[in-house]
């Protein structure tokens, strides 16, 4: 015998309007309960977070201003207020979950997971605040020095908490990461406070050495900058195939390099003029057999 199919057995029992109105009704009764109770604990919560914010600031302020007026070199500082900052924030954060009441041991699991995570996708971000540490205990080197590196060469102006930044002589800011920098080779040339200024002359194989290195010790002698200590030398360096060369020896401090530097030659060539000193160039003598 065939069964025969109802519409009723095919459509679902539908819900009346009414009963739809009611359904929606209590769980907007129940989701307004709920925001209700937890009103105040929300607003508490965004109060300590604002209030957290303006006491971090402070507090970072309060450390900056006393690491200033101490003896930590301004690398250090940079460096360490990062760091600080990064600190009272996520305390400020666990702080604020747990009054909206976050477990503990979730807050403490969330945070290693993100931790991990965080590793894992940021190796190279981890490895520049390793490097910052590195550089901040080994200090090759402090604000203000000129350093060059493999990558740049430039004035330190600070050490952040992921990057060293430095300033190019022709004003360009290089921000290096931390990593590559403590790996890297850094010459430092502020760190002894001196150095030698290393100049060459040539004259011609005509004139007097005693002559011309009695005019480059009087256009050092002019130098205000060069010390006295140790004393300045002027030796003949070379015979080179066309003239003898002149090897100029003297200490200036760091920051006075370059002004001595370009200050002496050109110095010395107005001497040279002046006191018709030639200074010949290279030269080849050709001989024809007839």
């Amino acid at each position: 015998m065939q069964e025969t199919t109802t519409v009723e057995s095919v459509i679902p029992d539908l819900q009346s309007p009414q009963e739809v109105i009611e359904q929606t009704t209590d769980f907007l009764s129940t989701a307004l309960g709920f925001i209700k109770s937890a009103l105040p604990t929300i607003i508490f919560a965004i109060v300590v977070f604002l209030l957290g914010t303006i006491l971090v600031k402070i507090i970072c302020k309060i450390i900056g201003r006393g690491m200033n007026r101490s003896n930590i070199d301004d690398t250090a500082t940079g460096f360490l207020k990062s760091l600080i900052s990064i600190v009272l924030y996520t305390l400020l954060i666990v702080i604020v979950l747990s009054i909206l009441g976050v477990p503990m041991t979730s807050i403490v699991t969330v945070i290693g997971a993100a931790g991990l995570a965080i590793g894992l996708a940021l190796q190279n971000s981890l490895s520049n605040v390793a490097g910052g540490f590195i550089i901040l205990f080994a200090k090759p080197f402090k604000a203000g020095d000129f350093i060059e590196t493999s990558d740049a060469a430039g004035t330190v102006e600070s050490v952040n908490i992921l990057y060293t930044t430095i300033v190019t002589p022709d004003n360009k800011t290089v921000y290096l990461p931390n990593g590559i920098v403590s790996n890297a080779k850094i010459i430092n040339f502020n760190e002894k406070g001196t150095r030698r200024l290393d100049l060459e002359f040539s004259i011609s194989y005509d004139e007097a050495f005693d002559r011309a290195k009695k005019i480059i010790a009087n256009e050092i002698a002019m130098q205000s900058c060069v010390k006295n200590d140790p004393v300045p030398e002027i030796v003949m360096g070379r015979h080179d195939s066309s003239a003898i060369t002149i090897f100029v020896r003297m200490w200036v401090n760091a920051e006075d390099y370059w002004a001595v530097h370009f200050s002496m030659l050109e110095n010395v060539k107005r001497a040279f003029d002046r006191e018709q000193i030639s200074i010949p160039f290279p030269q080849l003598d050709v001989h024809l057999e007839k």
